[in-house]
């Protein structure tokens, strides 16, 4: 080989690293210096995409909170004043009368006048005595003094109870001698606790010709000594002991039948009216 070419390959061989050195130092220069550049330009881009993204976090943290907030609570109604009441006291009188005042008035309830006029004697009346100035309701809703008329007699039966077996025999054997007891110039009434409609029921239902009197608060009866204590069955309660009076002209007690056997018991009484 010669010298020259010795040389040329020896120069391509130490030229060969150098260039690449060379070109190494140029790449790194060149890159040295874009790089700047670049993060320069990348850097508003990526701050823009942090704000526009932590701008879509903040908006939808919005509206997470506005979906979950909770539904207010209906507003409470208002409070009434504490006001003092202006009613007046006719106001107060009137409903007071107004919340007392039952539905309906009772048939049976008797004019203020018996109470008063039972109270008048003391003890059962007996015979000899005076009766008071009895007045009761009767069938029909008309009010019924006990006095007897001018003249004439009165008999008075106390039967326990309306429509049952032994009073309806009673009160149909005085009302078919009702003619008799008229011609001996006397009156005859019936008298129980059984409230008027029952009366009526009972009248209606047997075509009884005599008047039938309403005392449920058992004023008269009491007054006559004919409400006292019963027993039937081993049962004891209180109720209307069957009892006939007969009452003269002058409102004295002429006879009283007590503890009445219904069969014959009109008749009998009859006679005796006859005889005075």
């Amino acid at each position: 080989m010669s010298k020259k070419t010795r040389k040329k390959s020896s120069k391509t061989l130490v030229s060969t690293p150098a260039r690449a050195k060379s070109r190494k130092s140029a790449t790194a220069k060149s890159s040295a210096g874009k790089a700047p550049a670049t993060r320069k330009q990348a850097a508003p881009k990526v701050a823009k995409a942090k704000a526009a993204k932590a701008k879509a976090v903040k908006a939808k943290a919005k509206t997470t909170a506005k979906t979950a907030r909770p539904t207010p609570a209906p507003a409470r109604p208002a409070m009434p004043s504490k006001t003092k009441p202006t009613a007046t006291k006719a106001s107060k009188k009137n409903a007071a009368k107004t919340v007392s005042k039952p539905d309906h008035q009772p048939l049976a309830s008797p004019p203020p006048a018996i109470a008063a006029e039972s109270v008048r004697h003391s003890g059962p009346l007996a015979e000899g005595m005076t009766i008071p100035n009895f007045k009761l309701p009767r069938d029909g809703g008309d009010i019924v003094s006990l006095t007897p008329r001018t003249g004439r007699s009165l008999v008075i039966f106390f039967y326990p109870r309306a429509d049952t077996p032994g009073c309806t025999k009673e009160a149909m054997d005085f009302s078919r001698l009702s003619d008799a007891f008229d011609s001996a110039q006397t009156d005859v009434v019936g008298i129980s606790a059984d409230p008027l409609k029952a009366q009526e029921a009972f009248r209606s239902k047997h075509e009884l010709k005599v008047p039938l009197l309403s005392d449920e608060p058992h004023e008269i009866l009491e007054g006559f000594g004919v409400w006292g204590e019963k027993s039937m069955y081993g049962r004891t309660f209180f109720g209307v002991l069957r009892t006939t009076v007969v009452v003269g002209p002058d409102r004295k007690i002429r006879k009283i039948w007590h503890n009445v056997k219904v069969d014959g018991h009109a008749e009998e009484v009859l006679e005796y009216v006859k005889l005075r």
